[in-house]
């Protein structure tokens, strides 16, 4: 066979991604506060961009209006040169660009927890259900902790200069202070601190006394027990008796109060005003100071009843409107005698009219999934959690004729407010619990969760419900579950199992 070049002719089908078509696919992951910040970028790098005044959001029209409307924006009035024909649905076959698309089965419910509780370096998880317990009552609120724009490295290095103290020892107490966690404890030993620093350990004991004294009180504790004896100091009720409760919280833990009282030397009344005195104290006094997080969810989608079913919109507080400056365009070609420049302002007007074609579009998807959410989602809207169906990512696209990887995007980092507040649209997304009642599908894993927390609200302290009683129960409503699944529902809820909880209603009697 004879060798040499030659032409031959073959037939592939690809997909090109076009730049335009990759921010597209970009816009529609984006949170509204996110597509804010992408804006401001676009008008620093498009002189032809810029923000126009909100539209007053207008109620929702019915359903087969709102479809329609949405297929005749009046920014494809304001796309000129012949580009309105381009106009399309940015959904497009993924199949082929997503190696790790969301499954059906996302699920992405907050789910109920309990917050707080005691959890030192050393009794993290220790207490169990009784931790939760302890850090009821008057510890600071969650929202306090998460509001707070000061960290606590800030609010104790401010304190830690007041005129008049040693200034070698300052400098000691700011280093710790730079040990601390988040929470306020200490992550070094002293031995090991004064070793780094080749100082006498009785100078760095100092050191640490001193940042005892600072704000808030129980910063610099080396364990759980000495942070809450600084503040039962400070309270002045650091008594022998409460010393020796504090040196074995562990018997809290364990819920051993018979030998809690042996030890401590008191009655049960005294116990119980021990105990009670005990849950005033913050296990973790640093939380309560800002570390970078805790920002306010700011809600995408607004959700609204009315008489005739429901209204839903795009919240337009944090979504500016784009738009072309046409006029500002023609000044500058009129101008403009180079042929350079006159290419180039084409180019940013083509830029713009896109930008303002794909947020146009990538509202019209977010509207299009967002109904169909509440029109399968009808029950929850209306009744609560326990009418949350089954429903996965699939099933919705079928249902608006797009791929599952479009619905994906959209759902990801979107926020729907509601009457009953504000969820994530993948909360709506959750798997299914097989169900025994006759003509219906299968129950919402969510509205499980929530009737199990009912019964455990509602049990008897002095009969409390094992994990067979309750599939039992959860039986006897309809839910066909195994009592190891039960077990998983009620730890994914935050919580214990029947000896922690009994535990937790005894020490709550005797408080």
């Amino acid at each position: 066979m004879a060798l040499g070049p030659r032409l031959d002719i073959r037939q592939t089908q690809s997909l090109v991604m076009t730049p335009q078509l990759q921010q597209a696919i970009k816009l529609l992951a984006l949170s509204n506060l996110e597509i804010e910040a992408f804006i401001g970028e676009a008008i620093e790098s498009n002189p032809l961009l810029e923000i126009g005044d909100t539209a007053p959001i207008a109620p929702s029209p019915e359903p087969d209006q709102r479809r329609t409307s949405l297929e005749h924006s009046p920014v494809d009035q304001l796309i000129g040169e012949g580009r309105a024909a381009d106009d399309r649905p940015l959904d497009i076959d993924a199949s082929a660009l997503d190696t790790d698309r969301d499954t059906g089965d996302a699920a992405g419910g907050a789910n109920d927890t309990d917050a707080g509780g005691f959890g030192g370096p050393e009794f993290d998880g220790a207490f169990e259900g009784e931790a939760r317990i302890s850090a009821s009552g008057d510890a600071p609120d969650i929202d306090d902790r998460a509001s707070a724009s000061t960290t606590l490295s800030e609010h104790l290095h401010a304190q830690i200069g007041a005129a008049g103290r040693d200034l070698r020892q300052i400098f000691l107490a700011r280093g710790l202070i730079d040990r601390l966690d988040e929470a306020g404890y200490l992550t070094v030993s002293l031995h090991e601190f004064a070793d780094d620093l080749a100082i006498p350990l009785a100078e760095a004991e100092g050191a640490l006394a001193l940042v005892h004294t600072l704000d808030p009180t129980g910063v610099g504790a080396r364990s759980l027990s000495e942070c809450i004896a600084l503040q039962a100091r400070e309270a002045d009720r650091y008594d022998p008796a409460m010393a020796r409760l504090l040196d074995n919280l562990e018997l809290v833990a364990r819920g051993d109060f018979a030998r809690l009282r042996r030890i401590c030397g008191v009655d049960r009344e005294d116990l119980g005003d021990m105990l009670a005195e005990l849950r005033r104290y913050d296990p973790k006094p640093g939380l309560k100071f800002g570390g970078g997080g805790g920002e306010p969810v700011v809600p995408d989608i607004l959700l609204t009843a009315s008489a005739d079913g429901w209204n839903i919109a795009i919240n337009q507080a944090t979504l500016p409107r784009l738009i072309v400056n046409r006029s500002y365009y023609l000044e500058m070609r009129g101008a403009s005698a180079e042929k350079s420049a006159r290419g180039w302002l084409s180019e940013k007007l083509a830029d713009a009219n896109w930008l303002v074609k794909a947020l146009d579009q990538r509202q019209k998807t977010i509207l299009k999934v967002a109904e169909e959410l509440v029109r399968q989602q009808d029950g929850f809207f209306r009744h609560g959690v326990a009418q949350l169906k089954p429903l996965t990512l699939r099933a919705v696209a079928d249902a608006i004729g797009m791929h599952e990887s479009t619905v994906s995007r959209v759902t990801s980092n979107k926020y729907l407010m509601c009457e009953r507040g504000t969820y994530e649209l993948k909360y709506f997304f959750t798997s299914g619990v097989a169900s025994s009642a006759a003509g219906e599908g299968p129950a919402s894993a969510e509205a499980v969760k929530a009737a199990i927390r009912r019964l455990i609200d509602a049990e008897d302290p002095r009969s409390i419900l094992s994990d067979d009683t309750l599939m039992e129960m959860l039986s006897e409503k309809g839910f066909d579950l195994a009592r190891r699944t039960v077990a998983k529902y009620r730890e994914a809820i935050g919580l214990g199992s029947s000896v922690q909880r009994r535990r937790e209603k005894l020490l709550s009697s005797m408080a």
